[in-house]
């Protein structure tokens, strides 16, 4: 069985991000800026919460986009930005066999 490099891999899920990242943009455009807008903001007031939950409030907010993932997009902006970071871990709700979801919060 063939196995990826950690690189490769990390290039390969860098590129799906963009790409769904720019599907978002064009279905809903400033998809991105809204969606980190929400997260910070709900951290701020709310404290430590899941990704996953994250999106899920943002969706019931009508933040809606044609791919759940393209939240990822968002969170990673607000990271590299050093508006929010990692407070732990979690038990996932989503996914197929993963490791444990990410806790995030204000910085």
């Amino acid at each position: 069985m063939n196995q990826l490099s950690l690189p490769l891999a990390i290039r390969l899920g860098e590129h799906a991000m963009q790409r769904t990242q720019i599907r978002a943009e064009h279905a809903e455009p400033g998809f991105t800026q809204r969606a980190a807008d929400f997260i910070l903001g709900y951290l701020t007031d709310c404290g430590p919460t899941p990704g996953e939950l994250l999106t899920d409030l943002a969706k019931a907010k009508g933040i809606r986009p044609p791919d759940d993932r393209a939240f990822g997009a968002a969170i990673k902006m607000l990271v590299r930005r050093g508006q929010i970071r990692q407070a732990g871990w979690c038990e996932r709700t989503k996914g197929h066999g993963c490791g444990g979801g990410r806790v995030w919060e204000a910085a």
